[in-house]
């Protein structure tokens, strides 16, 4: 505007030419004739200043994604008070609240002290096994069952100290916290992924003999053609050192069962695993004052399942179904 209003171009001609009006130009002529070059700078403006630099908002979040120890701190994870102690301490900010330091993060959606556990495998044929497995839930082999199997051991029989309170206006129910236990059970489940069916029995160990006796309940059960079993990597699961104890067993049922182990860590591929977890949630708030209370507990859910709940999971891999229902 300056440079055109020196060449001798009108006020009109400058503001058409940038898209402008003629008041903004008549602005910014008058400030550079009172201020000079100055005059371009920008004038103070209401409102509170900035107490924190957008360098400093930088510096906090940097500090957040850091680990403390890089701070010499002992500790595993952040709080937003440690945060701004640190950036203070570091001078990497003038001046910092927890509750500031708060806000920065929420906006930047950084949570550092909330920590999510995972695990690595490290078995080499972690790829090969999980296609398998995959494969078999995506296209199940004609004419064969496919059977995901698995115990779940340790499971308490617990009684409170104290009635459950049951729910009033207002009020969720209330269970008391002190309970006394009274002993464990171990649970083998088979889940059939084409049917939703689950065959399942309660024993006081999960010793190999007691696999082997469930898996011969299998066999009762599937009694004809191939069966695909899915298992895990225990080792009463699997052949070892001390025997062929899988090959000889499907071999005295006719080689018949065809078996996919999942990777390490890959605890995931298992659908049996996801069926443990409804029953999980029926014997949450249970009473059990004796094992053979939470093991009849169990069988009853199990033929109350497979009578009307048993239906195939739409099992998921990488947000796609897998097995529609």
């Amino acid at each position: 505007m300056v440079q055109m209003a020196a060449s001798g171009a009108s006020i009109s001609s400058i503001a058409r030419a940038l898209g402008t009006n003629r008041t903004r130009v008549g602005e910014w002529l008058r400030r550079f004739e009172e201020e000079g070059i100055e005059g371009f700078e920008d004038q103070p403006r209401s409102g509170r200043p900035l107490e924190i630099t957008p360098l400093e908002r930088h510096q906090v979040i940097a500090a957040a994604c850091s680990a403390p120890s890089e701070f010499g701190l002992d500790r595993t994870v952040w709080s937003h008070e440690a945060l701004a102690k640190v950036l203070e301490a570091s001078g990497r900010v003038r001046s910092i609240s927890s509750s500031t330091v708060g806000r920065i993060l929420e906006d930047a959606e950084i949570k550092p002290h909330r920590v999510k556990a995972w695990c690595h495998s490290t078995d080499p044929q972690y790829q090969a096994k999980m296609r398998s497995i995959v494969n078999l839930y995506v296209s199940p082999p004609a004419g064969a069952a496919v059977l995901s199997i698995d115990e779940k051991s340790g499971i308490q029989a617990l009684s409170r100290s104290r009635p459950t309170v049951p729910a009033a206006p207002g009020k969720g129910p209330r269970q008391e916290f002190e309970y006394k236990r009274n002993r464990t059970r171990c649970l083998f489940a088979c889940f059939n992924i084409r049917t939703g069916q689950v065959l399942g029995r309660c024993t006081l160990q999960r010793a190999r003999e007691d696999f082997f006796s469930f898996m011969d309940l299998v066999a009762g059960r599937y009694r004809q053609g191939e069966v695909h079993v899915v298992l895990d990597n225990l080792n009463t699961h699997k052949d070892t050192s001390r025997g062929p104890f899988l090959t000889e067993w499907n071999r005295a049922h006719g080689e018949r069962f065809v078996f996919h182990h999942t990777p390490t860590h890959g605890s995931w591929l298992h659908q049996v695993e996801l069926w443990f977890s409804i029953l999980t949630r029926v014997l949450r708030y249970g009473e059990f004052s004796t094992p053979d209370d939470l093991v009849a507990t169990i069988e009853r859910f199990i033929d109350v399942w497979n009578d009307q709940e048993a239906k195939p999971f739409r099992w998921t891999y990488q947000g796609l179904p897998l097995v529609s229902t």
